[in-house]
């Protein structure tokens, strides 16, 4: 019986493909999304390349907080670049699995804070 990172492992290298909404062919073709708006699209890139630039935060700070994010939105086309990314940067596995780790405590925790207002409608209704 194979692990699960060898399982992933021959899925990521196209050996094996999962039958899915999301194809990850499509990734590659992200760019034409400008083709009928190139305006806008390239407004975009400016945009999200200055993001991404080097600033306050490392480049390499700001692919680890876009794995996080990319895992707390379920994007799998993020998920795949992003990974990629990190992994081109030189950072590990652990470092990404710890930046996952934050972006699912966040958000149990942004659900769990949110139980507030279903507290403060039952207090107004139970007065």
């Amino acid at each position: 019986m194979c692990s699960l990172k060898h399982a992933c492992q021959i899925v990521y290298s196209g050996r094996y493909m999962m039958n899915t909404y999301y194809n990850p062919d499509d990734l590659a073709k992200f760019g034409t999304m400008g083709e009928e708006a190139p305006a806008l699209w390239d407004a975009f890139m400016a945009y999200y390349g200055g993001v991404m630039a080097e600033g306050a935060l490392t480049a390499r700070e700001k692919a680890l907080i876009a794995l996080a994010i990319a895992h707390a939105d379920k994007c799998p086309y993020c998920i795949d670049s992003y990974t990629q990314t990190c992994l081109q940067m030189g950072i590990d596995e652990e470092e990404m699995t710890e930046a996952v780790h934050v972006a699912a405590a966040m958000k149990a925790g942004i659900t769990l804070v949110h139980g507030v207002q279903m507290k403060n409608i039952v207090d107004k209704l139970e007065m």
